[in-house]
């Protein structure tokens, strides 16, 4: 009799962890087709043709306060509105950073860029670019660009994206007036008091060109890396350019609402008197997208 019941006991056992098993394999079979359905989903949106009228916004605001030993307050706004109707897309692109050190500027600058394009294939455009640019610790008072160009969608896929670009460009640097104070020391922005007027500002016109690189990736399903690099060069004067990166990471915590950390570098090979080449960024942002 005890036998008998070992028996049914350890036939039991037995069947009961082939179902175990069996519903694991399941488990993982099922997880592993919803993960196959979710990229050819992904895979058919991207593929989706535009709407005729589609609007979208992309907005990373960041703020940083600190006060005691130190007291400092920075600002970063990085904002992108576009707007298609059928084949035409216009994009608005603002970056305002702004600080301060015991009350005193140690950040201000200004970057808004207008883009009109026109869709000849669902990966070739051609536009024009008008730029503005005012930094006031650049030793510029102001940077104006404009001109035509093109873009290509080199790489289109659910988790991956680079877009190329390309203009030919009218470009206008106004340099600031040098400023000195009493012992005839050049001194930076913001001036202090008593600073004296060099006037001895001037405009800068040519002709360039500049070449851009946009890349996005999908790293994981709540991880996104952006790659920008920029590059803008005087036709005549080959040692007269400026370059511009962003690297992003963002994660999604909502449907709209993103948390990112972005680092920036923007080059200047030709610095004014008593600036540096590079200028670094870091900010922590909160994105919204919608």
């Amino acid at each position: 009799m005890k036998k008998i019941i070992l028996s049914t006991l350890a036939i039991s056992s037995l069947a009961m962890a082939m179902d175990e098993a069996q519903i694991k394999l399941d488990i993982t079979d099922t997880k592993a087709k919803i993960k196959e359905l979710n990229a050819n989903l992904k895979q058919l949106k991207a593929q989706l043709p535009k709407k005729d009228s589609e609007f979208m916004t992309h907005t990373e605001l960041g703020y940083i306060t600190t006060s005691g030993n130190t007291n400092t307050e920075t600002f970063n706004l990085d904002a992108k509105v576009k707007k298609n109707w059928g084949s035409h897309v216009v994009t608005l692109s603002a970056l305002m950073q702004y600080g301060t050190e015991s009350e005193i500027e140690n950040k201000n600058r200004v970057v808004v860029e207008l883009e009109y394009d026109y869709d000849i294939t669902d990966r070739l455009s051609f536009g024009y670019l008008v730029g503005y640019k005012d930094d006031k610790f650049s030793g510029f008072d102001y940077q104006l660009y404009t001109g035509p160009g093109a873009k290509y969608k080199a790489i289109k896929t659910a988790t991956q994206k680079l877009s190329l670009e390309g203009n030919i460009l009218y470009a206008l640097d106004s340099i600031q007036d040098t400023y000195k104070d009493g012992l005839g020391n050049v001194v930076s922005y913001p001036f202090p008091a008593g600073s004296i007027n060099q006037n001895d500002g001037v405009n800068n016109s040519y002709a360039s060109y500049r070449a851009k690189a946009i890349y996005n990736w999908q790293a994981l399903e709540n991880l996104k890396f952006n790659q920008e690099l920029s590059y803008r060069s005087e036709f005549s004067d080959s040692q007269n350019y400026f370059a511009y990166s962003k690297t992003s990471f963002s994660s999604k915590v909502s449907d709209i609402f993103s948390a990112g950390v972005s680092l920036q570098a923007d080059y200047v090979n030709k610095p004014a008197v008593g600036k540096t080449s590079t200028d670094r960024t870091i900010t922590f942002n909160l994105i919204a997208d919608y």
